[in-house]
């Protein structure tokens, strides 16, 4: 007769070893993944382990092999859609990979990035994945990554930082974005992001700390010169933090004696209060005002009209940053990688060319 506890007890590591005829620590190796064991051997431990519903004590892992199980992942803003699904892509390759992430929200703020990092330390998390909130501030990040830690970056590059780095082509992005509208016609262009500066004020692309954002600029600005614009700095507006500054600055624009005939939104965030400005103001997308969008959320294909976005790929980037970071951890050496994904213009009818005269 089977003499297994009931599943409504705790199973032990022996319970398991000896269902499946083998010694307790042949049954650990198997159990805790280190070590050799036969396949023979590995069949019969899994199959004796689901059969009593083994769940394994992580803390005794933990101590065992000196792993947590565990991926850290600090982000800027987790109610925006964009990081969101970024998450997702990491959350399922790391279950797949056996970790649990363990999320902290850094609201764009470097303070609270630092101690989210030192929160994740000392649970002893076994790798980190981060989205730095001003890439010129990375000391805390050097320093963990110093200790042995394997660090990787999503959808903002650091200089100052030989590690793994995943990010969208976002300067070419803007560049053919920006063309695409001035081959409407349009010459009063505006830019959005919510990176601030101290006085709120846009005046060179080194002023922006998100990589991600400062490459969108340096390519609408780069655009706007090769076709003979100068200036262009100007149309740049920073600030746009909540959705009540991002109201605020839209609305300051879009009533200006010079206003812009087309706007292109850093986020899908912006984006969307930048929409329901111009519905406010009885202003008519894209009669009135041209507008695209970075990020294609869900809304921008519902609107009347649907919005013409940059098609990041979201997942994706979440997902090949916790892939290298998978095999960093799993033992892989190698120099640091930089990936960088292609994005798309996905064209819907928010753009078409501005009014006669507004040129």
């Amino acid at each position: 007769m089977d003499q297994s506890p009931p599943r409504n007890t705790s199973v032990t590591v022996a319970d398991v070893a000896h269902k499946a005829g083998v010694s307790k620590a042949t049954a650990a190796r198997v159990l805790g993944g280190y070590g050799t064991v036969s396949d023979r051997v590995r069949e019969a431990v899994t199959a004796a382990a689901r059969a009593l519903d083994y769940r394994p004590n992580e803390l005794a892992r933990s101590m065992t092999t000196g792993r947590s199980g565990t991926i850290g992942v600090v982000v800027g803003d987790i109610e925006n859609p964009f990081f969101s699904l970024a998450v997702r892509g990491i959350t399922d390759v790391a279950r797949q990979a056996g970790f649990t992430v363990i999320l902290i929200n850094s609201g764009e703020d470097v303070a609270a990035e630092k101690a989210a990092i030192r929160t994740l330390l000392a649970k002893r998390v076994d790798g980190l994945i981060v989205s730095p909130a001003k890439e010129s501030d990375v000391e805390h990040l050097r320093e963990a990554f110093r200790s042995g830690l394997p660090l990787a970056l999503l959808d903002r590059g650091s200089d100052e930082l030989d590690v793994d780095t995943v990010i969208a082509d976002d300067r070419h992005a803007a560049e053919a974005v920006t063309c695409r509208l001035l081959s409407l016609g349009h010459r009063n262009i505006a830019y959005l992001t919510a990176c601030d500066t101290p006085d709120h004020r846009f005046r060179t692309a080194k002023d922006i700390n998100t990589g991600s954002v400062r490459r969108r600029i340096e390519g609408f600005l780069g655009a706007c010169r090769d076709a003979g614009l100068t200036g262009m700095e100007q149309w740049i507006h920073v600030g746009a933090v909540t959705p009540e500054h991002t109201q605020r600055i839209a609305k300051g624009m879009l009533q200006s004696a010079l206003r812009p005939t087309a706007l292109i939104a850093s986020d899908s965030v912006i984006g969307l209060e930048v929409f329901k400005v111009c519905r406010e103001l009885g202003l008519s997308v894209p009669h009135d005002l041209s507008l695209v969008s970075f990020h294609d959320a869900d809304w921008t294909s519902v609107t009347t009209p649907p919005v013409t976005v940059v098609r990041q790929p979201v997942y994706g980037l979440g997902e090949t940053v916790a892939k290298l970071l998978v095999e960093r951890l799993n033992g892989e050496r190698q120099d640091a990688r930089k990936v960088v994904l292609k994005t798309e213009i996905v064209e819907r009818a928010s753009t078409g060319e501005p009014i006669q005269g507004e040129r």
